[in-house]
């Protein structure tokens, strides 16, 4: 696989950046073999509110919020032109080389049993690197609504600088909550996939990521 492309859930707060994005995908499935994985959005957040109130279990949180990342999948399958949902990574490999774009439902292969942590610091970002590993990926994008890290959040403090490039013990001690969760850095330290963060709502730069040329973004690096 050229690469596994993690779409994430705040971009479902923007639909016409996100069906721009999702064209942008279609066109790049025709000269890359690419997997998508979706994020959970506001399907996980709804995950996050039912376990404030009720105080689920991990396994049951963890189980919940996979099931939100079907559920965002199904969506950009629906966007996707040349897209197809798929349960397992063999399916996802062989509509690869027919040069179809799968969209990984992790639940089917995720849930029992499941080889990573049931914690809210496991979310899609370190699920995404997990399935990257398991796929032979070349790269790991993970598409959010802002250009990388940043020295702050970009949203709040306009003073803040774009991190270009970033190692995994850097971004496992930073102070702030980031863009991606905190089990990551240790997940890619086991996997060792080259890992970029980029805006998709600047959708031309995961085309340049795909070619091998520098954009906005974020390198993340042992």
């Amino acid at each position: 696989m050229d690469a596994v492309v993690k779409v994430g859930g705040s971009l479902l707060a923007e639909p016409e950046a996100l069906k721009a994005l999702c064209r942008t995908l279609d066109a790049a499935s025709r000269q890359w073999r690419i997997a998508v994985v979706a994020g959970g959005g506001s399907f996980a957040d709804e995950v996050r509110l039912q376990d404030r109130r009720f105080g689920l279990s991990p396994q049951t949180a963890h189980q919940m919020a996979i099931l939100a990342m079907d559920q965002y999948g199904l969506l950009l399958a629906e966007l996707l032109e040349n897209g197809a949902s798929v349960r397992s990574l063999r399916g996802a490999v062989a509509l690869a080389r027919k040069g179809k774009l799968p969209v990984i439902l992790p639940s089917s292969f995720l849930l029992k049993p499941n080889p990573l942590d049931a914690t809210w610091d496991v979310t899609s970002d370190t699920i995404a690197a997990y399935l990257a590993a398991r796929l032979r990926a070349q790269r790991l994008i993970l598409v959010t609504d802002v250009d990388g890290l940043f020295t702050a959040d970009p949203k709040r403090n306009p003073r803040a600088r774009l991190i270009p490039t970033v190692s995994l013990l850097e971004l496992s001690q930073l102070p702030e909550r980031t863009c991606v969760d905190r089990a990551l850095p240790s997940q890619l330290r086991r996997q060792r996939v080259d890992t970029w963060i980029v805006s998709g709502l600047h959708p031309e730069r995961l085309l340049q990521l795909l070619r091998g040329v520098p954009t906005v973004s974020t390198r993340l690096f042992p």
